[in-house]
């Protein structure tokens, strides 16, 4: 069995706010939506039922952790939180923040529009409230 390693389409796309007990969290690079992604520090995850029994017990907890988060900081009208994969196939959960106000509206933010990066000057007031927001949980 190898390390584990991030993929590097989520390194790329992504910006780190730190760990879990299990999971990498890390806040996707797109201004449109608060979209934060858990990514289990396990080697060669592709599906849900990759993970042992105890790990999966422990994704659910942090994703439950995440969606409280999101709400804390975003206060969104609705937390989407999905694992498609069929981009980047190892696994990993999107915890989306979604307002009735934004642009892909009761549709799913995939495919819609293109990613607007955060400018570097305005992101870290949102890295800064979701790592406290963490810390807190």
């Amino acid at each position: 069995m190898s390390a584990f390693s991030l993929d590097p389409r989520l390194e790329a796309d992504t910006i780190a706010l730190g760990d879990l007990e299990l999971c990498s969290v890390r806040l996707m690079n797109d201004a449109r939506f608060p979209w934060l992604i858990l990514v289990p520090r396990r080697a060669d995850i592709v599906e849900l039922d990759d993970l042992a029994a105890q790990d999966s017990q422990q994704l659910m907890q942090e994703a439950r952790i995440a969606v409280g988060v999101m709400r804390a900081v975003a206060a969104p009208d609705k937390v989407n939180v999905a694992g498609l994969g069929n981009v980047v196939s190892q696994f990993h959960l999107h915890v989306i923040g979604r307002f009735a106000s934004d642009p892909a509206w009761p549709g799913p933010v995939w495919g819609h529009g293109t990613r607007q990066d955060y400018p570097a000057h305005g992101v870290q007031p949102l890295i800064d409230r979701f790592t406290k927001a963490f810390a807190e949980a």
